[in-house]
Protein backbone atom coordinates (compact mmCIF):
# COMPACT_ATOMS: atom_id res chain seq x y z
CA UNK A 1 0.00 0.00 0.00
CA UNK A 2 0.99 3.09 -0.73
CA UNK A 3 1.18 6.05 2.09
CA UNK A 4 1.78 9.65 2.43
CA UNK A 5 2.82 12.02 5.71
CA UNK A 6 2.03 14.94 4.92
CA UNK A 7 3.56 15.99 7.93
CA UNK A 8 6.65 15.47 9.86
CA UNK A 9 9.67 17.17 11.54
CA UNK A 10 12.56 14.62 10.43
CA UNK A 11 14.97 17.16 9.99
CA UNK A 12 14.95 17.63 14.20
CA UNK A 13 17.74 16.94 16.10
CA UNK A 14 16.02 13.70 17.40
CA UNK A 15 16.87 12.10 14.03
CA UNK A 16 20.39 12.60 14.22
CA UNK A 17 21.81 9.70 15.41
CA UNK A 18 19.97 7.47 13.16
CA UNK A 19 17.70 9.44 10.25
CA UNK A 20 18.71 7.22 7.53
CA UNK A 21 17.34 4.36 9.41
CA UNK A 22 13.87 6.08 9.63
CA UNK A 23 13.91 6.97 5.74
CA UNK A 24 14.33 3.52 5.12
CA UNK A 25 11.58 2.40 7.59
CA UNK A 26 9.34 4.78 6.08
CA UNK A 27 10.16 3.49 2.86
CA UNK A 28 9.69 0.02 3.80
CA UNK A 29 6.23 0.57 5.17
CA UNK A 30 5.16 1.94 1.84
CA UNK A 31 5.81 6.02 2.89
CA UNK A 32 6.36 7.50 -0.63
CA UNK A 33 6.37 11.23 0.54
CA UNK A 34 6.74 12.79 3.15
CA UNK A 35 6.01 16.50 4.08
CA UNK A 36 8.21 18.44 6.02
CA UNK A 37 6.68 21.91 7.62
CA UNK A 38 9.24 24.79 8.13
CA UNK A 39 9.22 26.33 11.69
CA UNK A 40 11.06 29.19 11.59
CA UNK A 41 14.79 30.88 10.46
CA UNK A 42 16.69 28.36 12.88
CA UNK A 43 15.43 25.16 11.24
CA UNK A 44 15.28 26.24 7.24
CA UNK A 45 19.20 24.64 7.25
CA UNK A 46 18.29 21.49 8.53
CA UNK A 47 15.41 21.47 6.53
CA UNK A 48 17.02 21.94 3.04
CA UNK A 49 19.52 19.29 4.11
CA UNK A 50 17.17 16.53 4.72
CA UNK A 51 14.96 17.48 1.57
CA UNK A 52 17.81 17.92 -1.06
CA UNK A 53 19.38 14.17 0.59
CA UNK A 54 15.83 12.55 0.07
CA UNK A 55 14.43 14.45 -3.68
CA UNK A 56 11.73 13.34 -4.28
CA UNK A 57 10.74 11.57 -1.15
CA UNK A 58 10.76 14.55 0.95
CA UNK A 59 9.08 17.85 0.50
CA UNK A 60 9.73 21.19 2.14
CA UNK A 61 7.20 23.71 3.18
CA UNK A 62 7.61 26.90 4.24
CA UNK A 63 6.35 29.25 6.82
CA UNK A 64 6.85 30.80 10.08
CA UNK A 65 5.71 28.62 13.31
CA UNK A 66 3.12 30.59 15.18
CA UNK A 67 5.34 28.95 18.61
CA UNK A 68 8.20 31.27 16.62
CA UNK A 69 6.09 34.27 16.44
CA UNK A 70 7.82 36.83 19.22
CA UNK A 71 9.82 40.07 19.34
CA UNK A 72 11.51 39.48 16.10
CA UNK A 73 8.23 38.03 14.32
CA UNK A 74 9.17 40.55 11.62
CA UNK A 75 12.63 39.38 11.11
CA UNK A 76 11.50 35.95 11.12
CA UNK A 77 8.72 36.84 8.42
CA UNK A 78 11.15 38.53 5.97
CA UNK A 79 13.70 35.37 6.27
CA UNK A 80 10.62 33.75 5.69
CA UNK A 81 9.30 35.69 2.68
CA UNK A 82 12.61 35.92 0.57
CA UNK A 83 12.64 32.12 0.54
CA UNK A 84 9.59 31.69 -0.47
CA UNK A 85 9.51 34.26 -3.18
CA UNK A 86 13.25 33.79 -4.02
CA UNK A 87 13.05 30.11 -4.79
CA UNK A 88 11.79 28.52 -8.13
CA UNK A 89 8.22 27.52 -8.79
CA UNK A 90 7.62 23.86 -7.20
CA UNK A 91 10.26 23.99 -4.74
CA UNK A 92 7.76 24.30 -1.65
CA UNK A 93 4.64 22.50 -1.42
CA UNK A 94 2.89 24.50 1.19
CA UNK A 95 2.88 27.70 3.18
CA UNK A 96 3.43 25.82 6.38
CA UNK A 97 3.36 25.74 9.53
CA UNK A 98 1.13 28.92 9.89
CA UNK A 99 -1.45 29.76 12.03
CA UNK A 100 -1.95 30.56 16.11
CA UNK A 101 -1.43 28.59 18.98
CA UNK A 102 -2.89 29.80 21.97
CA UNK A 103 -2.16 26.89 24.30
CA UNK A 104 0.47 27.97 26.21
CA UNK A 105 1.01 31.66 26.12
CA UNK A 106 -1.14 34.62 24.51
CA UNK A 107 1.09 37.06 24.87
CA UNK A 108 1.80 37.67 21.04
CA UNK A 109 -1.93 37.12 20.00
CA UNK A 110 -2.27 39.90 17.63
CA UNK A 111 1.44 39.59 15.90
CA UNK A 112 0.81 35.90 15.78
CA UNK A 113 -2.94 36.62 14.07
CA UNK A 114 -1.22 39.34 12.11
CA UNK A 115 2.09 36.89 11.08
CA UNK A 116 -0.70 33.91 9.91
CA UNK A 117 -3.02 36.98 7.81
CA UNK A 118 0.45 38.04 5.85
CA UNK A 119 0.99 33.98 5.12
CA UNK A 120 -2.09 33.62 3.85
CA UNK A 121 -0.83 36.21 1.47
CA UNK A 122 1.78 34.54 0.29
CA UNK A 123 -0.16 31.03 -0.18
CA UNK A 124 -2.48 33.11 -2.21
CA UNK A 125 0.41 34.60 -4.18
CA UNK A 126 2.52 31.80 -4.94
CA UNK A 127 -0.84 29.50 -5.61
CA UNK A 128 -0.37 26.87 -3.05
CA UNK A 129 -2.25 25.28 -0.54
CA UNK A 130 -1.49 26.19 3.42
CA UNK A 131 -1.06 24.10 6.46
CA UNK A 132 -2.52 25.32 9.72
CA UNK A 133 -1.66 25.06 13.38
CA UNK A 134 -5.10 25.73 15.67
CA UNK A 135 -4.16 24.58 18.46
CA UNK A 136 -6.72 26.12 20.94
CA UNK A 137 -7.29 28.97 18.51
CA UNK A 138 -10.11 27.86 16.20
CA UNK A 139 -12.32 31.34 16.49
CA UNK A 140 -9.24 33.00 16.28
CA UNK A 141 -8.34 31.29 13.09
CA UNK A 142 -11.80 31.14 11.63
CA UNK A 143 -11.97 34.79 12.40
CA UNK A 144 -8.61 35.51 10.05
CA UNK A 145 -10.08 32.82 7.26
CA UNK A 146 -13.11 34.61 6.65
CA UNK A 147 -11.19 37.08 4.22
CA UNK A 148 -9.76 34.04 2.34
CA UNK A 149 -12.75 32.06 0.93
CA UNK A 150 -10.76 30.81 -2.30
CA UNK A 151 -7.41 29.25 0.06
CA UNK A 152 -7.26 25.83 0.46
CA UNK A 153 -5.23 23.63 2.67
CA UNK A 154 -4.96 21.15 5.59
CA UNK A 155 -6.05 21.66 9.04
CA UNK A 156 -2.70 20.19 11.10
CA UNK A 157 -3.31 17.80 13.81
CA UNK A 158 -7.50 18.79 13.90
CA UNK A 159 -8.38 18.78 17.66
CA UNK A 160 -11.73 20.20 17.04
CA UNK A 161 -15.45 18.92 17.29
CA UNK A 162 -17.80 17.46 14.47
CA UNK A 163 -19.02 21.01 14.05
CA UNK A 164 -16.10 22.89 13.69
CA UNK A 165 -14.95 20.49 11.29
CA UNK A 166 -18.11 20.65 8.96
CA UNK A 167 -17.47 24.71 9.02
CA UNK A 168 -13.77 23.93 7.72
CA UNK A 169 -15.40 21.10 5.45
CA UNK A 170 -17.56 23.92 3.42
CA UNK A 171 -14.43 26.05 3.06
CA UNK A 172 -12.76 23.49 1.33
CA UNK A 173 -10.08 22.27 4.00
CA UNK A 174 -8.87 18.94 5.08
CA UNK A 175 -7.80 16.96 8.05
CA UNK A 176 -4.36 15.48 8.91
CA UNK A 177 -5.37 13.22 11.45
CA UNK A 178 -2.28 11.87 13.41
CA UNK A 179 -1.53 9.68 16.32
CA UNK A 180 -3.83 11.37 18.52
CA UNK A 181 -6.73 9.31 16.61
CA UNK A 182 -4.93 6.14 18.62
CA UNK A 183 -5.72 7.32 22.11
CA UNK A 184 -8.17 6.88 24.50
CA UNK A 185 -10.68 9.92 25.29
CA UNK A 186 -9.08 12.50 22.25
CA UNK A 187 -12.50 12.57 20.95
CA UNK A 188 -11.10 12.57 17.81
CA UNK A 189 -12.65 9.10 16.57
CA UNK A 190 -16.14 10.12 16.70
CA UNK A 191 -14.90 12.97 14.62
CA UNK A 192 -13.23 10.36 12.55
CA UNK A 193 -16.50 8.65 12.17
CA UNK A 194 -18.49 11.69 11.62
CA UNK A 195 -16.57 12.51 8.57
CA UNK A 196 -16.07 11.20 4.70
CA UNK A 197 -12.25 9.81 3.95
CA UNK A 198 -11.71 12.60 1.12
CA UNK A 199 -11.54 14.80 3.64
CA UNK A 200 -8.61 13.37 5.30
CA UNK A 201 -5.32 13.61 4.91
CA UNK A 202 -2.26 11.23 7.41
CA UNK A 203 0.66 12.45 8.85
CA UNK A 204 2.25 11.61 12.13
CA UNK A 205 4.11 15.06 13.74
CA UNK A 206 7.12 13.39 14.23
CA UNK A 207 9.11 13.07 16.87
CA UNK A 208 5.44 14.04 18.11
CA UNK A 209 2.21 12.81 18.78
CA UNK A 210 3.39 8.79 18.84
CA UNK A 211 0.42 6.57 18.06
CA UNK A 212 -0.35 3.37 20.23
CA UNK A 213 1.25 1.26 21.32
CA UNK A 214 4.31 3.18 21.10
CA UNK A 215 2.80 6.72 22.23
CA UNK A 216 5.50 8.19 24.70
CA UNK A 217 8.33 7.09 22.16
CA UNK A 218 9.70 9.10 19.22
CA UNK A 219 7.18 8.93 16.43
CA UNK A 220 8.55 8.40 12.99
CA UNK A 221 6.85 8.36 9.20
CA UNK A 222 6.92 4.19 9.75
CA UNK A 223 3.84 4.93 12.00
CA UNK A 224 1.66 5.96 9.93
CA UNK A 225 0.37 2.82 8.78
CA UNK A 226 -1.16 2.33 12.39
CA UNK A 227 -2.93 5.29 12.09
CA UNK A 228 -4.35 4.33 8.76
CA UNK A 229 -5.15 1.25 10.65
CA UNK A 230 -6.97 2.84 13.50
CA UNK A 231 -9.47 4.96 10.87
CA UNK A 232 -10.09 1.60 8.77
CA UNK A 233 -11.31 -0.13 12.12
CA UNK A 234 -12.96 3.80 13.29
CA UNK A 235 -15.00 3.83 9.53
CA UNK A 236 -15.37 0.11 9.53
CA UNK A 237 -13.73 0.01 5.75
CA UNK A 238 -10.69 -1.74 4.08
CA UNK A 239 -7.21 -0.68 5.36
CA UNK A 240 -6.23 -0.61 1.01
CA UNK A 241 -9.26 1.94 0.66
CA UNK A 242 -7.76 4.28 3.88
CA UNK A 243 -4.17 4.27 2.09
CA UNK A 244 -5.84 5.16 -1.52
CA UNK A 245 -8.12 7.52 -0.61
CA UNK A 246 -5.97 9.56 1.28
CA UNK A 247 -2.70 9.10 -0.66
CA UNK A 248 -4.91 10.27 -3.44
CA UNK A 249 -6.06 13.04 -1.43
CA UNK A 250 -2.67 14.30 -0.43
CA UNK A 251 -1.35 14.03 -4.27
CA UNK A 252 -4.46 16.67 -5.38
CA UNK A 253 -3.65 19.19 -2.63
CA UNK A 254 -0.04 19.45 -2.76
CA UNK A 255 0.53 18.54 -6.23
CA UNK A 256 2.82 15.44 -5.58
CA UNK A 257 4.11 13.33 -8.30
CA UNK A 258 2.05 10.00 -8.11
CA UNK A 259 5.46 8.02 -8.48
CA UNK A 260 8.74 8.55 -7.06
CA UNK A 261 11.44 8.75 -9.49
Amino acid sequence: MILIDTHAHLYLEEFDHDRETVIQNAIRSGVQHILCPNIDSTSLSALDELCGSYPGLCHPMMGLHPTSVKENYKTELEIIRKRLFDSPDGTYVAVGEIGMDLYWDKTFINQQEEAFAIQLEWALAKKLPVVIHSRDSFDEIMGVLQNYNSLTGVFHCFSGNVEQATQLVEKGYLFGIGGVVTFKNSGLDKVVQAMDLSNLVLETDSPYLTPVPYRGKRNESAYISMVAQKISQLKDIPYADVCRITTENAIKLFNLPTSRG
